[in-house]
């Protein structure tokens, strides 16, 4: 579940969004904190002072990443979103505040807030290579999956 409530984030949806895109990225298997201190590859990391800039390697993939934190923060992505935002440190409100910035910055953000759920996963499909038609060559989860994470979540669909 997203650190911030949906009071704090103001809308349901958005957060409900939020942890699709957490089940999405597969990190809270790993994790009693949410997913939010785990590496990409599913290692842990301690303390939420900033990023860890942990390159980890993938042989799945043959890649090597740096993809942090409940929604996979390359660092180079946090680093921007940090200081647009002032963001204090990579704790789970600022990881859920950044997410929020991202799908504000790919235009998602209005469709979630309406319920177009199907059309704000397609807007989101290049910022999270989980996501349907990503095209990252890496694992994708199916829509049908995500809209029922999305519902059990609490997000409505209009």
């Amino acid at each position: 579940m997203a650190r911030l409530s949906a009071e704090e984030i103001g809308d349901q949806n958005v957060s409900a969004f939020l942890d699709m895109i957490a089940h999405a990225e597969g990190v809270e298997r790993f994790s009693k904190q949410s997913g939010y201190d785990v590496l990409v590859g599913g290692g842990t990391f301690t303390g939420y002072r900033d990023h860890p800039r942990k390159l980890v390697w993938l042989p799945k993939y043959r890649i090597h990443s740096t993809a942090a934190g409940r929604y996979q923060f390359l660092w180079r992505t946090w680093n921007s979103l940090r200081n647009r935002l002032k963001l204090p440190d990579f704790g789970p409100a600022s990881q859920d505040q950044a997410a929020i910035e991202l799908l504000r910055e790919n235009g998602a953000l209005p469709d979630i807030q309406k319920g177009w759920i199907s059309s704000a996963i397609r807007k989101s499909r290049k910022t999270w290579a989980s996501l349907p038609e990503a095209g990252y060559g890496q694992r994708e989860l199916p829509l049908e999956t995500l809209l029922a994470v999305y519902q059990k979540a609490g997000g409505q669909i209009s």
